[in-house]
């Protein structure tokens, strides 16, 4: 399980993307190549065209980003919704074998999907059979963790669910509304906060392995401010940095197909997304245990 950032992009720019090959333009009836491209003649050796091929050519509907191969929004809904349903998938699994086949599930989930994340993460190409691999993963993951979770308090696996998608729709729509950006200054902000929870979060789960602390949250419910966990402002500050990384997914995603990247990059685009749902929903099942456990 990736604990959050998004290190998927590259610098959330699609870094490495080369643009699909361009389609050729026309001016004065001629066209503009003079060279040899790709390996084939180039366009001058051809023979002239008749007035009636240059005719049906310029009838022609001009060429759009699907019919030259570069990534459409609509590609990265349909991978991305391939990737949530293998998640899907793989959670029903562990929802529906024996207790102790759930949790052995979940860990080899939790493993295996922290493994295949640090791959994916750092391939230059995007593989579509190991970015579903890791969804299954992290699916067998999270249902065992909702198992878990939703034995103890019934209906927090269901109130995580809704507000994982609340929280998605509202960043959305922020988003397309131009009232969220992934500005210099916030994505330094983000930075400095993601490096904090990080450090919490290591020191916290070195205190619960070690037995320092018996609360199976560890400093997050046994540590408490104003009568109130910490575990419920960390939280607050986990789901807000999730948010903030769906900006940054959203933005890269803009500007990968505003800039022609290839196709194939939806796949990558796909992968980020996920990643982020999948820590969200984590963070937002953690919160809601933690209060109802305080109650």
């Amino acid at each position: 399980m990736a604990l959050g950032g998004n290190p998927i992009f590259n610098g959330k720019n699609f870094r490495g993307a080369t643009q699909a090959p361009p389609v050729p333009s026309y001016s004065h009836g001629q066209p503009q190549y003079g060279q040899p491209q790709y390996g084939q003649p180039g366009w001058a050796s051809q023979p002239p065209l008749t007035s009636d091929q240059l005719q049906q050519m310029y009838n022609r509907p001009a060429a759009g980003p699907a019919e030259t191969g570069r990534m459409t929004f609509d590609d990265v809904i349909v991978k991305t919704a391939a990737c949530l349903a293998v998640l899907l998938l793989g959670a029903a699994v562990t929802l529906f074998v024996a207790p102790g086949t759930a949790n052995l599930l979940m860990i080899v989930g939790a493993l295996g999907g922290f493994v295949l994340g640090m791959v994916n993460s750092f391939k230059k190409q995007p593989s579509p059979a190991l970015i579903l691999a890791y969804a299954g993963l992290e699916g067998l993951f999270l249902g065992g963790l909702t198992r878990f979770l939703d034995g103890m308090f019934p209906g927090v696996g269901l109130q995580a669910v809704i507000g994982t998608l609340a929280v998605f729709g509202v960043t959305l729509a922020l988003f397309k509304s131009g009232k969220v950006r992934a500005t210099p200054k916030a994505v330094r902000f983000f930075m400095i906060a993601m490096l904090g929870y990080l450090v919490f979060a290591v020191i916290n789960m070195v205190l619960v392995w070690t037995g320092a602390v018996q609360s199976p949250f560890g400093l997050s419910s046994s540590v408490h401010i104003f009568g109130i966990p910490l575990g419920v402002f960390i939280g607050i500050l986990a789901i807000g940095l999730a948010a903030f990384s769906l900006v940054m997914d959203f933005t890269s995603i803009e500007q990968g197909v505003r800039q022609g990247a290839p196709e194939k990059y939806s796949w990558t685009a796909a992968f980020g997304l996920t990643v982020t749902l999948v820590w969200l929903y984590v963070e937002i099942i953690r919160l809601l245990a933690i209060l109802r456990g305080d109650d």
